[in-house]
């Protein structure tokens, strides 16, 4: 009698491997939606950039748009990760002081001009921008109970659900500020944007989010 054969085909994929594949697929997208439009791209053309099939594309994503939703979602990630650990006697800026102090991107993540052409494209693409405040909109039930627990009050308090909103709509504020101002492709006549070096832009995003982690505390004082 012979052994029974294993199931024939690839080995499952890890969960770490199939974010990469999601985060491959979300830069390809973007690039593409940069260079010629979100109308204009096909799931067969950001399959090909990666060097996977259209199914596949879709087995990661229900929508083109929604292609982009790794791209988006790790700064969110990031913040809600660090409130998670937030300790006490810690205040937000020091909490968040990594991130003040170092200018380079997310390690493993997507960059800082990646993640702003994405967000500069959010104001013309209808898609792409439900997509965006999606993102935040899924980010504040997280940032609430971070805020509560600090504050010791309940999750669905109305002032941690207003601490939160206003924590998250400042740092939203913050990448869209950033984002516009570091835009390359605007012209001088362009009447609400202008663009700025990077350096200048990184202050500035600095300066947004301090602002926004400091509204975010007074009331945990």
């Amino acid at each position: 009698m012979t052994a029974p054969r294993g199931r024939a085909g690839r080995p499952p994929l890890t969960e770490e491997r199939k974010a990469e594949t999601r985060l491959r697929i979300a830069r390809a997208a973007v690039d593409l939606f940069v260079a010629q439009g979100v109308v204009a791209t096909t799931g067969e053309q950001i399959g090909h950039a990666v060097g996977v099939s259209a199914r596949t594309v879709w087995r990661y994503f229900p929508s083109k748009e929604s292609c982009v939703r790794p791209l988006l979602s790790a700064g969110i990630d990031l913040v809600a990760a660090r409130l998670r650990d937030w300790l006490p006697g810690q205040s937000l800026e020091q909490l968040f002081e990594d991130e003040f102090t170092d200018t380079h991107d997310i390690p493993g993540g997507p960059g800082r001009a990646t993640v702003g052409a994405l967000v500069r494209l959010t104001r013309t693409e209808p898609g792409l921008r439900a997509v965006w405040l999606q993102v935040y909109d899924e980010a504040e039930p997280a940032f609430a109970r971070a805020v509560a627990e600090r504050a010791g009050l309940p999750a669905d308090d109305l002032r941690t659900t207003i601490r939160a909103a206003m924590f998250n709509a400042a740092l939203r504020a913050a990448v869209e500020h950033y984002a516009w101002r570091t835009d390359t492709t605007a012209g001088p006549s362009t009447a609400d944007a202008g663009t700025t070096d990077a350096a200048t832009a990184d202050a500035e995003l600095v300066a947004t989010l301090r602002s926004a982690f400091t509204v975010a505390a007074e009331g945990l004082r």
